[in-house]
């Protein structure tokens, strides 16, 4: 009977991570085809800027996780569960199930937010083309042609925001260190995903999580985006997102049980028959 109950629990934390991404994505997706539809308010940006996408994006970190937690940890992004795996104990075998899932959660709310504003998107942009190709991923500079940055340039950026990432997680995560207390660890991580948009969103638009980029990029190709593989440039792009925050991940974990996690105090167990003691 073990084998069963493991398979149904593998599920169960599938299925939450698969909800807490779709949440994810519904408010980052969707406030990035907000701000483009605001192209059509008169005058033009109406409906928001760069400040309300990081703040969306943020919250959907926040929402996504307090969604998800109590069943999978809500990781939310592959990047997490590797480095997890790599740093936490966190089991190889659950890697790609969850990676699976949440780029299906991903997908999903794509769909959603591509329907949804589909009479936006075919007005600003007919063709459906790289102007509004970055409502649903990332392009190397936002797409625009004038900043220099190209794929090895976005590669670099993403390593750099998801080292940072993964560091402030395993920070805010470490029950050893100073974690965040009543119940408060989903909104602290939704700060660290707005300040790393405010800082860090120029080169490659901060994906930061394959999954994130991966399943919105396969939505709009099926949806009529044709040059979603590919950048402002016409070059294949879409292994930046992938491939740099999986390996940024494993940089940042790694420097934070360098520099940190390994030099904090071993929690003792009490001795036989006391009470746990505050350490207030």
């Amino acid at each position: 009977m073990a084998e069963p109950r493991a398979k149904s629990g593998l599920l169960k934390e599938m299925s939450a991570e698969f909800a807490g991404t779709m949440i994810l994505i519904l408010f980052g997706c969707g406030v990035v085809a907000q701000v483009a539809a605001g192209e059509l308010t008169d005058p033009p940006g109406g409906l928001g800027d760069h400040d309300s996408i990081s703040w969306a994006w943020g919250l959907g970190v926040t929402l996504g996780v307090y969604v998800a937690a109590r069943l999978s940890g809500a990781h939310l992004n592959p990047a997490v569960t590797v480095a997890l795996a790599a740093f936490r104990g966190f089991s190889w075998a659950k890697v790609l199930p969850y990676a699976l899932a949440q780029t299906a959660g991903a997908f999903v709310a794509a769909l959603l937010v591509r329907w949804n504003y589909s009479e936006a998107l075919a007005k600003i942009d007919p063709g459906h083309t790289v102007k509004t190709q970055t409502v649903f991923s990332t392009l190397p500079a936002n797409g625009n042609p004038a900043l220099p940055v190209h794929e090895w340039g976005a590669f670099r950026d993403q390593v750099i925001g998801t080292a940072i990432l993964l560091l402030l997680i395993m920070a805010v995560t470490d029950m050893l260190n100073t974690a965040p207390a009543a119940n408060m660890g989903p909104f602290i991580t939704g700060l660290i995903v707005v300040g790393i948009g405010m800082a860090w969103g120029t080169n490659a638009g901060y994906a930061i999580n394959p999954a994130r980029d991966f399943g919105p990029r396969l939505a709009s190709f099926l949806t009529g985006y044709g040059g979603a593989w590919r950048d402002q440039y016409g070059n294949f792009y879409f292994w930046v997102p992938i491939l740099g925050p999986l390996v940024g991940g494993l940089l940042g974990a790694g420097l934070y049980k360098f520099f940190v996690g390994r030099l904090l105090p071993t929690a003792l167990p009490e001795p036989p028959g006391r009470t746990p003691r505050s350490e207030s």
